[in-house]
């Protein structure tokens, strides 16, 4: 894992869930990173995530990108979120990609783009 640098544009979901993988396996975690706690997890941070907008109001939104430790914070938690959603992923042997594509397909019929356009309701 050490100088392995990863950028959005290049990385497959594969190699990030073999990234947090080796993690795990390095430090023998794999009794711990069962559904019940990686789900727990994904909560956890989610709302670690949320309490940095918490007391915001819709106008301070914007701000908050350019305070460097705020973003700092959030990145971190952000990346906690994802590394256990791939942990939980690789212990479910559930295939991302696939997921997400299929949950995109039953949206899509769900909430038609005519009818939902520039709406949520």
């Amino acid at each position: 894992m050490k100088g392995v640098v990863l950028n959005d544009a290049s990385t497959t979901v594969s190699e990030l869930i073999q990234l947090v993988d080796e993690f795990v396996d390095e430090r023998k975690w794999q009794p711990f990173h069962n559904a019940k706690n990686l789900s727990m997890s994904i909560a956890i941070e989610a709302a670690e995530l949320m309490e940095h907008f918490q007391w915001l109001r819709q106008d301070e939104l914007e701000d908050v990108k350019d305070n460097t430790r705020a973003m700092v914070e959030i990145r971190e938690e952000l990346a906690d979120i994802t590394a256990y959603v791939l942990s939980f992923a690789s212990a479910m042997g559930i295939d991302l990609s696939t997921a997400l594509a299929d949950k995109m397909k039953k949206n899509a019929i769900k909430y038609p783009a005519d009818k939902f356009e520039g709406r949520f309701k």
